[in-house]
């Protein structure tokens, strides 16, 4: 692939893609403009002899066309035969170029008049300036000289069929470089000093007497050739396009150099173009030409790259004037050559340790000037072509990118981008703490990031493009197996999270418990300031099912949240988190999409035991796997719908019809209604920047906030103003303030019992027994709630009672409610009690987020 390979493994598939087909198309464009070169010479042999077939514009048409098919058959036959026919044509090329310096040391009379009079001083003072004529610039006539200097690559575009590319390309090129500047130099110098800009070809303009007002070179030599200045002339550097024929000892030997030059060059062309396409095809970027990718024969030839560079070539020969060809890949040569030199200057500014160049003189200095050297060029040469040629490289470049192929070559681009998060990473872990700069960094106790995906996508809606959301999975149970899961893992659930557009970060940890593990990912999860502040859960929808050792673990997260000064986030849904037990999830969540009215759904189910906040990978011994899905980032471990199953198959209950369906809610547009905050306690304001954080999003955008605070009933307009100045000050936008005078009130009767009833299993009645009985019960299960507890925070209990009832009062048709978290002193509060107060305020609700900060300031009133 040449040029192509370097590129797009040295920047990545964006650049690599853009430039290879721009250079392939260049190439097969060149091979027009070598052909038409020949067919130029062929036809004004032709013209000498009056032997034109038609005009000579059609000539050329005819002579190219004819000789594309001859050089086609040549590259078809195999790159044996392009060496072998290489090898011929350079040495027709050398006896030219050796004619026409021979032919420079033998000037003839008969030569003369046309304007050739040997090596003189006189000569080559005159013709050591520039003359330009006709709006022909400097640039202009780059422009059409330029491609002359683009067969540089054409080693490194064979570099798949050279023994040692590593030597052969910087040798060969370097030397190829070198004997060509001294034979173009040489040949123009030489030309230059022999030859006048302007003859006319007749004999009789010699000078018989000293005219005074002729100074030109030509008049030295005695020739008057002034009338050229009136009337166009046929001869002289100026005009004659074949001096080199007239300078040179034999002609057609000069026209034989001329074919070899040409036909050499485009058969150079013919088989780079399709070399370079073939491995573009091959890597799949652009899959409308992977046909083309098809090689041929032991050489693996692209045959059918052969006839699309043919058919491009032919449609450009038809122009037949190479002086419009010319520039028209000069720009493309150009920005190739421009992508080159900055793909290498990349590579070293990426300090990747990977890119060791051996070249012992390079410099990335040196890259970068020639890289912006071409670009400057190709604006000077033709600035609305160099525009045309940045837009057709920044278009192909975007569709690439848009695209996402999925090719990982360490590009230069991957190696710079973490050299730059490395960077600003450390630049940051210098900077201090700033109430305005806060972000919610939050580690959210997924498990498996598909198994919860309600809880993924909440999160994921405020931290998005805001702040840091880390996905923690607890691996329990032996070692060695959780070790090899979390490998896999690793990579896989990485790849779920960005195919799946979450802006997150997947980190496993294995542990003997819960608890242990969720205690390594607070203490190690992050980098620098890029960490955790925010513990999200899920509630423990059935902690009254569970074991309680498992929901004191549960309730112990949050102490040890507080204890590392983390922020605490409980959500709930009434229908529950958790949807690993539902075997073919994905399938099920991407149709509940599209039809969320479906009842009807049949699916071979595998309910799981496992508790809601189980992060353990979900079983999957019976379940069918997919290898593309393994490679599109699911699960291997993931069990697809199936279709025809033998064993027994369930019908979805209404229960996890439900669960389906809201496990999906927050990935739709919320609607115009409203988020309700219950703001009760200061806990540094991540109960009302959470709600705001929402509403930024284009999801939440029509949803209002409401606020409601607690206060007394006469005093309700007071504390309504004092919280709407608070509220403007944060720049707080909300619709409505609600201050709730009967917050303290006595709950209802019946909703006493029914908590009474809910706790009764957990009571130890220590009244009731002797106390080295009562002592030893509660020492082996401190969970259990005791007579002093209950009666010692009858209060809190009545509180946690009273909020439900105002929430299912005043919020019942919210989107979502953000509620402060009531709090329970570590040690005298115990587990189950602490969590039937949280059952008690969250339960028979839309969904509920309870928010409790670290007590330091997440709002401030300066912008």
């Amino acid at each position: 692939g040449g040029a192509y390979y370097l590129i797009s493994r040295s920047l990545g598939p964006e650049f690599g893609g853009a430039i290879g087909l721009i250079f392939a198309f260049a190439n097969a464009v060149a091979v027009a403009m070598y052909v038409v070169g020949f067919a130029e010479t062929v036809v004004e042999l032709l013209k000498e002899h009056s032997i034109l077939m038609i005009d000579e514009i059609n000539d050329i048409r005819i002579i190219g066309a004819i000789t594309v098919v001859i050089l086609l058959g040549i590259s078809v036959a195999g790159m044996e035969w392009e060496a072998k026919a290489q090898i011929v044509l350079l040495v027709i090329l050398l006896l030219a170029i050796a004619d026409f310096v021979i032919g420079t040391f033998i000037p003839l009379e008969s030569k003369k008049p046309k304007g050739f009079f040997g090596y003189k001083s006189e000569i080559f003072n005159e013709n050591f300036g520039p003359d330009f004529r006709e709006e022909e610039t400097f640039f202009s006539v780059f422009a059409i000289f330029f491609p002359a200097a683009t067969g540089i690559l054409a080693g490194a575009n064979i570099s798949g069929d050279l023994a040692d590319p590593q030597s052969a390309i910087p040798k060969g090129t370097l030397l190829a470089i070198l004997i060509t500047t001294l034979v173009y130099i040489g040949i123009a110098v030489s030309v230059g000093s022999c030859v006048v800009r302007d003859a006319t070809g007749n004999v009789n303009d010699t000078i018989i007497t000293e005219l005074t007002n002729c100074t030109s070179a030509a008049c030295k030599l005695n020739f008057d050739f002034s009338s050229c200045q009136s009337n166009p002339c046929s001869y002289g550097l100026m005009n004659n396009f074949q001096v080199m024929s007239m300078v040179s000892g034999f002609a057609p030997l000069i026209s034989a150099g001329i074919f070899s030059a040409t036909l050499s060059s485009a058969l150079a062309s013919l088989v780079s173009a399709p070399k370079i396409f073939q491995a573009l095809c091959k890597d799949n970027i652009y899959p409308a030409f992977q046909m083309f990718a098809k090689g041929y024969g032991k050489n693996n030839e692209p045959l059918r790259g052969y006839i699309l560079t043919f058919l491009i070539a032919l449609g450009f020969i038809l122009i037949a004037e190479l002086n419009v060809i010319a520039p028209i890949i000069s720009n493309f040569f150009l920005a190739s050559y421009a992508l080159i030199n900055f793909s290498v200057f990349h590579a070293s500014l990426a300090k990747s340790p990977g890119w060791r160049p051996a070249f012992k003189y390079y410099n990335m200095w040196i890259s970068l000037l020639g890289a912006i050297l071409c670009c400057i060029v190709m604006f000077v040469i033709n600035w609305w072509a160099a525009l045309l040629t940045y837009v057709i490289v920044l278009g192909l470049y975007i569709y690439v990118t848009y695209k996402k192929p999925d090719v990982n070559w360490g590009s230069s681009t991957q190696a710079l981008t973490y050299l730059n998060a490395l960077q600003h990473s450390i630049r940051l872990s210098g900077v201090e703490d700033h109430v305005k700069n806060f972000r919610p960094q939050c580690l959210v106790m997924t498990g498996a990031p598909n198994s919860r995906p309600a809880l993924l996508h909440l999160v994921h809606d405020f931290t998005k493009n805001v702040g840091l959301m880390i996905c923690g999975h607890v691996h329990m149970g032996p070692r060695r197996q959780a070790m090899k899961e979390m490998s896999i893992d690793q990579a896989k659930y990485q790849r779920w999270l960005i195919k799946n557009k979450m802006k997150a970060f997947y980190a496993p940890v294995h542990a003997d418990d819960l608890r242990e593990g969720a205690q390594y990912l607070m203490q190690a999860a992050g980098l620098g300031r890029m960490k955790p502040n925010t513990l999200v859960l899920g509630f423990k929808k059935d902690w009254l099912q569970a074991d309680m050792r498992d929901v004191d673990l549960y309730i112990n997260l949050f102490h040890d949240a507080f204890d590392i000064q983390y922020g605490v986030v409980v959500i709930r849904l009434q229908e529950g988190l958790d949807i690993s037990h539902l075997q073919g999830q994905e399938e099920l969540l991407s149709s509940q999409e599209k039809s969320p009215g479906v009842k009807d759904v049949v699916l071979s189910m595998e309910y799981s035991k496992k508790s809601d906040l189980d992060t353990s990978k979900p079983s999957s011994e019976k379940s069918i796997t997919h290898k593309d899905e393994e490679e599109d980032g699911k699960t291997p471990t993931q069990p697809l719908l199936k279709k025809e199953s033998k064993g027994p198959a369930a019908p979805l209950n209404v229960a996890d019809q439900k669960l389906l369906e809201a496990s999906t809610q927050f990935q739709k547009k919320q609607g115009k209604n409203t988020i309700d905050v219950w703001w009760l306690f200061d806990d540094g304001g991540l109960t009302l920047l959470i709600p705001y954080l929402l509403t930024t999003k284009k999801k939440w955008k029509d949803c209002k906030i409401r606020v409601f605070i607690g206060g007394k009933i006469n005093r309700i307009d007071h504390d309504r103003r004092a919280m709407a100045t608070l509220l403007s000050k944060f720049r707080i936008d909300f619709s409505d303030i609600m201050v709730l005078g009967d917050i303290n009130t006595k709950p209802k009767k019946e909703n006493i019992v029914a908590f009474d009833e809910m706790i009764e299993p957990y009571r130890l009645h220590e009244d009731d027994k002797e106390q080295d009985i009562a002592d030893k019960m509660k020492e082996d299960e401190p969970w259990r709630i005791t007579d002093n507890e209950l009666e010692l925070y009858k209060t809190k209990t009545y509180r946690q009672i009273r909020l439900n009832e105002l929430l299912k009062e005043h919020s019942n048709t919210a989107n979502i409610i953000v509620m402060s978290l009531p709090v329970a002193r570590k040690g005298a509060v115990s587990s189950a009690l602490y969590m039937a107060w949280l059952e008690a305020l969250s339960k028979d609700l839309p969904p509920i987020l309870l928010v409790r900060g670290n007590h330091q300031s997440v709002l401030t009133f300066y912008s």
